[in-house]
C-alpha cells in the first residue's frame, strides 16, 4: 500500500455534527489514524439526522466521517475521562467542539492534557471564539451567515438576503482548523512543542468576505446584493438564454473582445464605455440588458460551444444530478464507492487534493457506532476482556 503524508499521526476527535468532523476526515483522507469518540448509545447528533438513510447510516453522518474509528466513552464519569486522557497522553492531535469552558470542567481542557502530553496539538472549534464578549453564546452556520455578513451581499439585488445553500461556515472552519494543525505539527518537528488552536465560525466566515471587505474598508460604502453579478467584475453574472441560464465569467477585456464577436456584437467592443473592466462596471446598467437581448436568441448548448471555441469562460447552471455525471467531476475521483458489510455500496465525495507520492484515499467507510471501542483501548491502552466488559457494564464505553 502507498504510504500516505499522515500515516504516523494520530487523532482524537472529540467533535461532532460538521466542522470538526469535517477538519477531522480531511486529516483521515490523508491517512492520519482519527478515533472518533462518541457518546455511548447516543453518538455523534447526526447519526439520526435523516432521512435520507443509506443501511443504518444518515446521509449526514456519511457525508464527513470516512475513514475514521468509532469509540465510545461517557465523559460524564471519572473513568470515561481517564480513557480520554490516556488516549490524549498516546495521540498527536486532539480536536474538540464543545463550548467555551466545558472541557475546563471535564478536566480535558489544553492546559490539563498538556501536561501528559507536551506535544499534543489540541484544537477547539467554537462559534465565537475563547475570548471576546460573545464567546460563552452558541454558534451555528446559519446564524454565523447572519452575524458575519455574508447574507447581506447573497441574493437578488432588491430581493431578500439568502444563505448559502450548503453550511459553507461550518466547512470552512473545518478547512481552517485542517491547515492551522497540519501548520502546528510543522512547527513541532522543528521545535517538539505542541500548541493550542482557536479556531472561530464567526472569524471564519468573516476572513472569506475578502474582496468584499476590502472594497469596503476602500470605499466606507456598505457592500450591496447584486444577485448573481460581480461587484467589481463586468460582465460576470448569469444570463438567461433560449432555454435555460447559462453563467459567464468575463475577467479581462480580451475575453470581452472575442465575446462580442462571437455573439454577433462587435459594435459593443467600439462603444469605448466597454473597452476597459473599469468602463464596464460603471456602465454595468447599459451593457447587461444589451447582452441579455442576445443571449435569448439561442439555446444554452449552442452558445456554449461557441463560447469554449473561444475560449471565454462560461457554464451552463448545472443541477446537482448533472454535476455528477459529468465527465470531468468523474475523471477526478469526486465521485467514489466504498463498500460497508451493513449498508452495501456507499457512494461518497472524493478527496480534493491530488498527491503524486501520498495520494488522499478513502480506506474504509464510515464507520458504525462504538464499532473500535476494544480493538482501540487494547492496542492503545492495553485493556484486558474482562476489563472491558466491566467498563461496559458501568455505562463508561
Amino acid at each position: 500500500m502507498t504510504p500516505q503524508a499522515l500515516s504516523d499521526i494520530r487523532v482524537l476527535d472529540l467533535s461532532r455534527i460538521l466542522a470538526g468532523p469535517y477538519a477531522t476526515m480531511l486529516l483521515a483522507d490523508m491517512g492520519a489514524e482519527v478515533i472518533k469518540v462518541e457518546q455511548p448509545d447516543v453518538g455523534d447528533g447526526t447519526r439520526h439526522w435523516g432521512p435520507p438513510w443509506v443501511g443504518p447510516f444518515s446521509a449526514y453522518f456519511l457525508s464527513v466521517n470516512r475513514n475514521k474509528r468509532s469509540i465510545t466513552v461517557n465523559l460524564k464519569t471519572d473513568e470515561g475521562r481517564e480513557i480520554i486522557k490516556s488516549l490524549a497522553a498516546k495521540s498527536d492531535i486532539l480536536v474538540e467542539n464543545f463550548k467555551v469552558g466545558a472541557m475546563k470542567r471535564l478536566g480535558l481542557d489544553y492546559e490539563t492534557l498538556s501536561k501528559l502530553n507536551p506535544s499534543l496539538i489540541y484544537c477547539s472549534i467554537t462559534g465565537y471564539g475563547q475570548n471576546g464578549p460573545y464567546k460563552d453564546r452558541p454558534g451555528y452556520d446559519f446564524m454565523i451567515q447572519a452575524h458575519g455578513g455574508i447574507m447581506s451581499i447573497t441574493g437578488p439585488e432588491d430581493g431578500p438576503p439568502y444563505k448559502v445553500g450548503v453550511a459553507v461556515v461550518d466547512v470552512t472552519a473545518g478547512l481552517f482548523a485542517a491547515n492551522a494543525i497540519l501548520a502546528a505539527l510543522h512547527h513541532r518537528q522543528r521545535t517538539g512543542q505542541g500548541q493550542y488552536i482557536d479556531v472561530a465560525l464567526l472569524d471564519s466566515q468573516v476572513a472569506w468576505l475578502v474582496n468584499v471587505a476590502q472594497n469596503y474598508f476602500a470605499t466606507g460604502q456598505p457592500p450591496k446584493r447584486y444577485g448573481n453579478a460581480h461587484p467589481n467584475i463586468v460582465p460576470y453574472e448569469t444570463f438567461e438564454t433560449a432555454d435555460g441560464f447559462l453563467a459567464l465569467a468575463v475577467g479581462a477585456d480580451n475575453q470581452f473582445m472575442r465575446l462580442c464577436h462571437v455573439i454577433g456584437r462587435p459594435d459593443l467592443w467600439e462603444d469605448e464605455r466597454f473597452q476597459t473592466n473599469a468602463g464596464r462596471v460603471t456602465h454595468r446598467h447599459a451593457l447587461i440588458p444589451e447582452l441579455q437581448r442576445v443571449f435569448r436568441s439561442r439555446p444554452t448548448d449552442a452558445w456554449m460551444q461557441d463560447l469554449i471555441e473561444a475560449k471565454i469562460p462560461a457554464s451552463p447552471i448545472n443541477d446537482i444530478p448533472t454535476v455528477f455525471a459529468d465527465p470531468q467531476v468523474r475523471h477526478r475521483r469526486m465521485v467514489q464507492t466504498i463498500h460497508h458489510p451493513d449498508a452495501g455500496e456507499i457512494i461518497l465525495l472524493g478527496p480534493v487534493p491530488k498527491f503524486s507520492l501520498t495520494p488522499a484515499e478513502i480506506r474504509t467507510p464510515p464507520p458504525l457506532l462504538g464499532v473500535d471501542t476494544d480493538e482501540v483501548l487494547k492496542r492503545l491502552l492495553g485493556m484486558d476482556d474482562k476489563t472491558l466488559t466491566e467498563l461496559r457494564t458501568n455505562g463508561i464505553i
